[in-house]
């Protein structure tokens, strides 16, 4: 191979999905000079397909795409249903159950991740993020213990380096320099899953307003999810517990997957007129190995983890784009506070970190209780209520805490940034009281202004009010 080097940059974000994209679009958005490096050529299949409201209405209104969404013919999702626990029925909830969620705002989307990835990186370029597919990263650039760029090879199989002030990797589980970050990554021993899943056409749609629900439903080797796309295409996957790992050697993905249908009656059902896609991207039965894993470390001087490159949590409750967007949000201010010189680089990675790990840890806590399928709806929603220590009643807190957030800052839902002034008011003082991360992310989207919360800890920054920084509590930034 040749060898090239190239200009320097502010930061190189390694892996265009949805958190390298949210990353990249924030930094460069601040005036800083970002190269997005993605391995594959987009559009790309990925898993993964069921937003929360948090990530629809927070995260993507602050990255300008929510026209474009709303326009993409997405399905609407306003919650889910679960044939879960001892209840032999299946029950429902909506996000519109929590305060928070309630009005026009209170669904998220079922997306094909083909298009609404490429719908991120395209708005990356054009925010002036420079982006560069078919770009693998193979290492990183390391010089007196800090990092300092990568190698990479580029579309034409030419090796090149480029240097940065910081390098993010959000390239996901299969990264190929998060160990270069320090630190072991350990695996959970209560959800080592493996998902097998295919595509359908033709499998039935529940009643309107649920039309667009995600379900998930046990049986005897696991679970399943059944997610509608649109009005006829369906992503259906099995996930199966460790001590049914067997079943993938029975024989072709295909034929497992069908037997694996067989033993769950309510997807059964759904399918009964279903045909499988055969063809195309959706043509394959796929394997995902969902072993959920934490990073001992989240950055070091010069490098941050952002996504699955930091953690991952069991896909029971479509946490998996929210946890990545929520992390490039909270990077994005660390290195534009870093870069800015405003607070030093530890202050602003510890509180990335700590927030992070936060909300991943409030997903765990929560899915241990829910695998005891020994309880019934009623008891899940006090765990619920439980786990992010809320005051509201308890099934409103099972629809916050899986609508997407989870942790001690603020939160407000809202429409547009319509409202009357006292309207307004009403709404920032309700969210002034209600400890939930994921739509407090929305009203910044919406009003263009932090709401002042305090530090989660002591010595703690807090977000900076443009939403884009941290800033010290007793001196916020401007």
């Amino acid at each position: 191979m040749n060898s090239a080097v190239q200009s320097d940059y502010d930061v190189v974000v390694v892996g265009g999905g949805p958190g390298g994209s949210t990353l990249s679009t924030l930094v460069a958005l601040q005036g800083h000079r970002v190269l997005l490096l993605e391995k594959e050529e987009f559009p790309r299949h990925q898993i993964g397909e069921s937003l929360l409201p948090s990530t629809v209405h927070g995260i993507c209104r602050l990255l300008g795409v929510t026209d474009e969404l709303a326009n993409s013919g997405f399905m609407k999702k306003h919650g889910g249903t679960f044939r879960w626990g001892l209840n032999a029925e299946p029950w429902t909830f909506d996000f519109s159950v929590s305060e928070k969620f309630s009005g026009p705002t209170s669904y998220a989307y079922q997306v094909e991740r083909m298009k609404f990835d490429k719908i991120l990186l395209d708005n990356a370029r054009s925010k002036g993020v420079d982006v560069r597919e078919r770009s693998e990263v193979v290492d990183v650039l390391e010089e007196e213990g800090r990092i300092r760029g990568v190698r990479y090879d580029d579309a034409e199989g030419v090796r090149r380096e480029v240097r940065a002030r910081f390098v993010a990797d959000a390239s996901g589980n299969k990264s190929r320099i998060h160990k270069r970050i320090g630190g072991a990554r350990t695996y959970s021993d209560v959800f080592q899953n493996i998902a097998l899943f295919g595509y359908y056409t033709g499998g039935r749609r529940a009643p309107a307003p649920w039309t667009g629900n995600i379900t998930c439903a046990s049986f005897d080797l696991g679970w399943f999810w059944y997610i509608p796309l649109s009005d006829e295409l369906t992503s259906v996957g099995a996930v199966l517990r460790r001590e049914a790992l067997a079943r993938l050697q029975d024989g072709p993905r295909d034929k497992v997957l069908e037997s694996l249908i067989d033993e769950c009656p309510l997807i059964a059902d759904y399918l009964s007129e279903a045909e499988r896609v055969t063809e195309g991207p959706y043509g394959q039965v796929r394997v995902r190995k969902d072993y959920s894993y934490i990073q001992e470390n989240f950055w070091r001087p010069g490098m941050v983890l952002v996504g699955d490159a930091a953690c991952f949590i069991d896909p029971l409750f479509s946490s998996g784009v929210h946890l990545s967007t929520y992390s490039a949000l909270l990077a994005a201010r660390s290195i534009n506070t870093t870069l800015r010189g405003a607070i030093d680089e530890a202050h602003c990675f510890r509180e990335y970190e700590t927030r992070y790990r936060r909300e991943y840890d409030v997903f765990h806590d929560f899915l241990v209780a829910f695998y005891d399928l020994q309880n019934d709806e009623h008891a899940y929603f006090r765990k619920a209520k439980s786990v992010i220590g809320s005051s509201a009643p308890a099934a409103e807190s099972f629809a916050e805490l899986v609508g997407g957030g989870a942790s001690n800052e603020e939160a407000l839902i809202g429409t547009a940034p319509s409202f009357s002034q006292e309207r307004r008011a009403d709404l920032l003082e309700r969210s002034r009281k209600i400890h939930w991360q994921g739509s407090r992310v929305q009203v910044q989207a919406l009003f263009g202004e932090s709401l002042g919360d305090a530090p989660l800890y002591e010595g703690g920054l807090v977000e900076s009010p443009d939403g884009m920084h941290w800033a010290r509590p007793e001196q916020p930034a401007s």
